[in-house]
């Protein structure tokens, strides 16, 4: 676990046009750990919130609005691309006192005002979110023509232990040998899409590899969750969430 002083600029994000509202799902899915509930709140895309008693824990807000959900006691983020990480929208959560958790990359570009609240990790690097362990995984494209989206070494993924149970976000990710070899996991948050990450076969192979429990299919923009379902059959139950607006 590092804290870093480093000054950098802004992020040159993707322009978005204002902050987007909240789609959450009005109410929580539970997964029952050792140390009590732990609640899923799909918001959109790659956005959702983990709650367990007091805590509350953002992940990639981007520039989502998490509107009707408690305030964050931390912030996590996998990596800088602007569906993941917003430097505006992430002031306006994290405040002056929320620890905000990120890969190196995000770190570098933060707004001063926020380093001091900031800790990075690099692949392979562990730490402690407000006594919740958490682990930096490796996320990078293997296919020759998606390298430049995620090169190795960059992105994160992570795994909290709530209690006796797992959860692993997959941040932005093909079906990586360190995905594949995770052990233990409870609930994975799997990512899938073109051209940026991987298609569902991709996706449902890598999870009939490492079998969580409970998978949810997320930053599925344009895919078939359903045909992932039926492609991951009985190795984990998959759970489809509402991660975009009805159009």
């Amino acid at each position: 676990m590092q804290r870093r002083t480093v000054l950098a600029g802004l992020a040159a994000l993707p322009a978005l046009a204002s902050i987007r509202p909240a789609f959450a799902q009005e109410k929580a899915d539970m997964i029952g750990t050792s140390g009590g509930d732990v609640g899923i709140h799909p918001v959109m895309h790659a956005s959702f919130a983990l709650t367990f008693g007091e805590e509350v824990i953002y992940v990639d807000p981007a520039k989502n609005s998490f509107e009707g959900l408690p305030k964050p006691t931390a912030i996590l983020i996998t990596h800088v691309h602007g569906d993941h990480y917003d430097p505006d929208n992430l002031a306006t959560l994290a405040g002056t006192t929320v620890p905000i958790w990120v890969n190196e990359d995000v770190y570098g570009k933060l707004p001063e005002a926020l380093k001091g609240q900031a800790t990075a990790l690099k692949n392979g690097d562990s730490g402690s979110i407000n006594a919740i362990p958490v682990e930096a995984i490796p996320a990078y494209n293997l296919t020759a023509d998606r390298l430049k989206f995620h090169p190795k070494g960059v992105g994160n993924g992570y795994v909290l232990t709530f209690g006796d149970k797992k959860i692993y976000v997959s941040g932005d990710t093909e079906d990586i040998p360190e995905m594949r070899a995770l052990t233990g996991i409870e609930v994975a948050f799997v990512c899938m899409n073109l051209p940026n990450t991987m298609d569902i076969n991709q996706a449902a192979d890598a999870v009939k590899a490492f079998k969580p429990t409970v998978v949810y299919p997320y930053h599925s923009r344009g895919q078939d969750v359903e045909a992932f379902k039926a492609l991951v059959g009985d190795a984990s139950e998959v759970r489809i969430a509402a991660w975009y607006p009805a159009a």
